[in-house]
Formats: structure tokens, sequence, C-alpha cells
């Protein structure tokens, strides 16, 4: 009996494993270091698991004095960085904000961003529930020079 229960119970375990997900998924947030007064940036996967397009339409953190959805992108030799209004999210699709790419701008920052910190930011869609995010604070390898940049 007991070897039956134990059975079932992994077999339900595993189909919950498997189900298909639903909505909005972000994975993998982390915030650049960055001092008081100063800009940071927050990267993330974004996933819309969803049958319909989505829109991420705006964010927001109470450890900055605005929030912004940014891009940047080489253009001949030079990199550049703009405001985004909005990114679409068809059905299935994966956007990843790292950097050299999309990310979250936290422009006027209220409070130190040390390594091992981690703070909250809110992703605001056209159709979906926002959804509170936890990014930890990590080292930005690769990013020197790129600390302070403004919109």
């Amino acid at each position: 009996m007991k070897r039956t229960a134990l059975l079932l119970l992994s077999a339900m375990l595993l189909l919950g494993a498997c189900a298909a997900r639903q909505g909005i998924e972000i994975r993998d947030a982390w915030a650049r270091p960055s001092t008081q007064g100063m800009n940071s940036a927050v990267y993330f996967v974004i996933q819309n698991h969803s049958a319909e397009t989505d829109e991420l339409v705006g964010a927001a953190s109470d450890a900055a004095e605005a929030v912004e959805i940014h891009e940047s992108k080489m253009e001949g030799d030079v990199m550049t960085m703009s405001r985004v209004e909005s990114i679409a999210l068809e059905p299935s699709a994966k956007v990843e904000f790292e950097p050299g790419g999309y990310h979250v701008m936290l422009i006027g920052l209220k409070q130190d961003l040390k390594t091992g910190d981690e703070i909250q930011i809110v992703l605001q869609f056209r159709n979906s529930p926002d959804l509170t995010v936890t990014a930890a604070v990590k080292d930005s390898n690769g990013m020197q020079g790129m600390e302070d940049h403004s919109p």
C-alpha cells in the first residue's frame, strides 16, 4: 500500500512539473551595482507562455526617481541608448534584457546598490497583471565604463 501511494505521489509531482506554464514569466533578474544619485540597469529574461500577444509597457521601482525601458545598440562604431515605449511579446516569445540590448533603466538611485543587495521592480503589461520581480545586485562583468550612462 505504501508503495502504491508513493508511486501515485511521484506521478502527481512529475505531472505538475510538466504542466504547461501560463502567462508571463520573468527569470534571472539582476541589477548592476551603482551609487545613490547615479543610474543602474536591471536585466532579465521575459517569456510569454500565453497564446495571446502581450506588451511590456512600463516599469516602476522604489529604488529610483524614474524607471524607463531602454534599448542599447551599436550604430556604426558608436553604442547608442534610447527609450522604448513598449516591447511586444508574441505568444511563446522570449525576450532577453541584457547588457548591450534591452534593459530597465533606474534613473537617480535613491540608495546605493551593492553586490549582494536585492531590489524590487514592478513590470507593467498591456494585458497581463503587473509582476513584481526581485533582482539581485551583481557585478556587471564586461560593462565597465557604462555605470553612469544616462537616458
